[in-house]
This record gives structure tokens, sequence and C-alpha cells, in this order.
């Protein structure tokens, strides 16, 4: 069994691992254990978790830009490495099965997650792992063998990420097939929708398979978008999801 490093994101000096509910999806509400990847190949403008990417002297743009208080990250504060066999002891200290490896984009990071799910099966058979990322990156096949649920989540325009760094056709041709997959898109406003719409038909997504989210790190923003949103899943045939975490602890980090 292989040990490397994987790049974590930092919070209060330590990993960012932390026993929550799931907040976001399909297996919202579920009890889970979070391991949130640094490193993202994708710059979201409304990112929550733009600690992982947004360092100092980069050139990427944040919503955030406009506020006095906000300062990009410096990297070594926000980003701490460490071998796989030792996430798993910190993982597996947690009486909770259901591991969530997000980020960032956790799919930078393959070889180091086929590791520790290795690491992490060994101790315990009824380990059920899932992967949260942003459909841009295919999967190995190892890793694949490994993951029991991708959480796809491809971004929009109204990311303010280019078409040809946030749409991967290889990859999402990938994901659509895989019977492991649900897909999230985050909606802003109504007239994401028509955007969603094309890209499920060029890219043949799985309509009974794609939960709309709305867009929003607070409750009233989330109160604004979520009932015509949830209107357009029933009348659409979507399945709604909404940021249940936002609900109980607001955008506070590592609940």
């Amino acid at each position: 069994m292989a040990t490397t490093t994987i790049k974590l994101a930092r919070l209060n000096g330590e990993p960012e691992i932390f026993h929550s509910i799931q907040g976001e999806g399909v297996s919202m509400g579920i009890p889970s254990v979070f391991v949130r990847a640094s490193l993202c190949n994708l710059h979201c403008i409304w990112c929550d978790t733009d600690y992982t990417w947004n360092w100092e002297n980069t050139p990427w743009k944040h919503e955030k830009d406009t506020d006095p208080q906000y300062r990009k990250f410096k990297k070594e504060d926000y980003l701490i490495e460490m071998n796989t066999d030792q996430v798993a002891e910190k993982i597996a200290a947690i009486p909770c099965p259901r591991v969530i490896i997000t980020g960032g984009e956790p799919l930078l990071q393959d070889e180091a997650w086929q590791s520790l799910i290795e690491h992490l099966s060994l101790k315990n058979s009824d380990y059920y792992f899932e992967v949260e990322t942003n459909g841009t990156i295919t999967p190995s096949h190892e890793l694949d063998q490994k993951v029991h649920q991708y959480n796809v989540s491809p971004k929009l325009t109204n990311s303010g990420n280019s078409p040809t760094l946030r749409i991967n056709a290889e990859a999402l041709a990938f994901f659509s097939k895989s019977p492991k997959v649900w897909f999230k898109f985050v909606v802003a406003s109504e007239s994401d929708l028509a955007e969603i719409n094309e890209l499920i038909t060029e890219h043949c997504l799985p309509r009974q398979r794609i939960l709309l989210m709305p867009e929003g790190r607070d409750n009233a923003t989330l109160e604004k978008r979520r009932l015509w949103l949830a209107e357009i899943c029933r009348e659409q045939g979507f399945r709604y999801s909404d940021r249940l975490h936002i609900q109980l602890w607001g955008s506070k980090r590592g609940v």
C-alpha cells in the first residue's frame, strides 16, 4: 500500500478535517467526515472556499474584492502537506464511516486520494467515499474503482471562469455515463437555466440525476432565491438542493 503526501486546507494550524452533516446535494443531512483539499484549477468569483486558491500575488478576482477587509491568502498559512497515512489516522479517530473528499478541486491529487482510501479501507470496510468535483478532470481508473459517489458541480458563466477552463467535454462524457454521479448546478439567477439546459443537451447529462442549488453564503440571499428555484425544479423535473449548513451555522468553517 503506497503512502504519499496530500495537500489539505489548513484550519487553525491543523488539516481541515471535521465531522458534520452533508449540507448539499443528494446526500444532504447525512453525518459525514469532511476532508478539504487545497488547490483548485478554477477561480469562481463567489467561491466560499477561496482560501484554497486565492493566494497572495495571484491575478484571480473575487466578489469580495470590494470589501476593504478582504485580503488574498498567504499560501503557507492556509495549506498543509501531510502523509496520507497520517491523514487516515485522523479520519479513523472520528466514529463516522462516510467520508466526503472536497476542496478546492480534489481530482488534482488523484494518487493521494487512492492512497488515503486504501489506508482507511484496511481499517474499516464500511467506509463510503464521496468526491466533490467541478467536473473538469477525469479520475483515473484506479481512483474510480475506489470511489462510491461523485458530486459533480459544473460551473456556469456566473462563476467568472472562461468556458475553456470550466467545461471539459471528455470529463463530462465520463461523468455522464457513470452510475455513481450526481450533478449539482449553482444557480444565481433565472438566466442560468438556459445555460444549464444547453449543457444537458450538449453533453448528454442525465436530467434525473441533476440538482439545482441556489447560490448564497448567507440565509438572506438563500431566502430570496430558494422559492423561485424550487418552483422551477418542480416544473422542469430537477431535484432541488438547499444549503443546509448555511442555515444551521452560516458560513463558519469546520462545522
